[in-house]
């Protein structure tokens, strides 16, 4: 690939087990001081891959039906999480003259019913206020290491476990399914829960000052918010969805700089990705066909049609160059389809691909996009799991770009393709220009929305590391540079991001999905270093 300068248990009475009474407190947003200020290494190599075996067996169920947008969910593609919740309590009896009982506001069976049915209304409430499909499975009751294990065996995508009460075993037991697994703590939502009081010093420390539990982390304990559960589960169906995508990859998986070396191969071991390379000599012959194609043709002519009729659309190259590249549109679709998979990316888009095509491959991309499907440029496996996790995660297209050099607080990233659909549902005004580089071809313009909050993310080549960090749109300029390019400003240390940069590529999206990103990066040991702390 041509580099370019400059650019681009069992339960009994506890009563006597939990003598101590520090009481936890609530999960801050995750920033980049709080996420890594304990024993990063040990939470990203012992907990980050735990649950990363388990999901990606899950993830891979269902995938035939990823490749359509779910019906009144704009853009959103993807495979259902589906959660198993449980209630985890255990029952005292009084004693004369000593302590008998711990902390915590279920004493009687009955007031477990009356809390049970509580959480299952309001678990119905949350899955219908999710903006991605999440199932919730019925409320379990475990009050014994039994009722713990038959939990853990559920088919399911993550857990989310009420520890009112009882014994650490239990809770073990269902963490030690390497499932992801999240704890609901009650403080004033009540009745408040045992764990409340005990869930840092006992069941993540073991009573040391050191973190013993190798299958959750402080990030996996919620108090009260159910708006903290949800993130949390959108993060983790972005995770599960992302796990084992298949891509097409013409031109096979390539890599920008020494990404080449690194990142076709961390894709598929930490993402789990199905490359599915497709040579040209192999795409070749289906370009010539479809464009001898009379019918094909027609269809593509009037294709242009209808695009061009579109409001804010404006033609600024040969109209053959976007028929042609409606005919080449329809040859990665027919690929696709093929394989069943939901995403594409072209190595050579830079040259091989434009004799045999007649145009350049920047508009199929922007209308796969466009169309739900996720379409990449230039092949490069470094940046484009993160595509694809933005997109699982945001239900949005993602926007690959190069950037620039930080400045002032601001930077400038640009491509010559983009998703014109960048919000999921409006088509944001696109002028169709040359591909900059070869001033041949059609390639998107894409003015994206000034004042629009986006997120940047940044893999290094090795993916050992993410950055990320919160931006806002400025000004959608006409320099000459990549056709789709954005001015925006940096919210967050500018001087830092200057410092710390790895790796080339970025991918933008619409809105802020920056806790998102960095849970799921915890889940597959990538250190995440988020610039926005606020």
């Amino acid at each position: 690939m041509k580099q370019r300068t400059g650019r681009k248990s069992n339960q009994s009475d506890d009563s006597q087990k939990h003598s101590c009474r520090c009481c936890s407190h609530g999960v801050p947003n995750i920033d980049e001081k709080t996420f890594f200020g304990m024993s990063r290494r040990d939470f990203l190599m012992g907990l980050g891959a735990a649950g990363v075996g388990a999901m990606a067996l899950s993830s891979n169920q269902a995938k035939a039906t990823v490749r359509k947008p779910i019906a009144g969910m704009g853009l959103r593609i993807g495979s259902t999480l589906r959660v198993k919740p449980a209630l985890v309590y255990s029952l005292h009896q009084r004693r004369e003259a000593t302590s008998w009982r711990p902390w915590g506001g279920l004493h009687t069976q009955s007031d477990v019913d009356k809390e049970a049915k509580k959480i299952e209304q309001e678990l119905k409430k949350l899955s219908s206020s999710a903006d991605f499909p999440m199932e919730v499975l019925p409320v379990s009751l475990v009050r014994n290491g039994a009722q713990a294990n038959e939990v853990k065996d559920t088919d399911c995508d993550a857990f989310l476990v009420f520890a009112a009460s009882g014994g650490r075993g239990e809770l073990d037991t269902i963490a030690a399914s390497k499932k992801p697994t999240v704890m609901f703590l009650r403080h004033n939502s009540g009745p408040v829960y045992l764990w409340y009081e005990i869930a840092h010093p006992h069941f993540l420390r073991r009573a040391t000052d050191d973190y013993q539990q190798p299958d959750m982390d402080v990030w996996d304990v919620v108090v009260d918010d159910y708006n903290e559960i949800l993130w949390r589960m959108r993060s983790l169906y972005g995770l599960k969805n992302t796990l084992g995508t298949k891509i097409i990859a013409i031109g096979g998986a390539g890599g920008w700089g020494v990404g080449y070396e690194f990142g076709p191969k961390t894709a598929r071991e930490i993402w789990k990705l199905d490359i599915q390379p497709v040579e040209y000599k192999e795409l070749e012959p289906m370009i010539k066909k479809v464009r001898a194609d009379e019918k094909a043709v027609k269809q593509a002519q009037r294709q242009t049609d209808e695009f061009l009729a579109r409001k804010g659309v404006s033609l600024h190259t040969d109209k053959k160059f976007l028929v042609n590249a409606y005919l080449l549109t329809q040859v990665f679709r027919d690929l696709m389809e093929k394989a069943d998979a939901p995403a594409i990316t072209i190595h050579g888009c830079m040259g091989t691909i434009m004799p045999m095509s007649q145009t350049t491959a920047c508009m199929p991309l922007n209308f796969l996009n466009d169309e739900g499907l996720m379409a990449f440029c230039e092949s490069d496996f470094v940046v484009i799991p993160s595509g694809i996790l933005l997109r699982y995660i945001s239900g949005t297209p993602a926007f690959l770009n190069d950037p620039t050099h930080p400045h002032d607080g601001m930077i400038t990233l640009a491509h010559c393709t983009a998703p014109s659909r960048m919000n999921g549902k409006d088509f944001e005004p696109t002028e169709v220009h040359t591909h900059f580089e070869s001033d041949y071809g059609a390639a998107p313009k894409v003015n994206m929305r000034k004042g629009q909050v986006i997120t940047n993310l940044i893999p290094s080549f090795t993916s050992k590391k993410w950055i990320g960090y919160r931006g806002k749109i400025i000004d959608h300029p006409f320099y000459d540079i990549c056709r789709a390019q954005i001015d925006t400003d940096i919210d967050g240390d500018w001087k830092k991001l200057l410092t710390d940069m790895q790796g080339f590529h970025w991918m933008t999206g619409y809105g802020d999905y920056l806790r998102e990103v960095g849970y799921a990066l915890k889940k597959v040991g990538i250190e995440f270093q988020n610039l926005t702390t606020s």
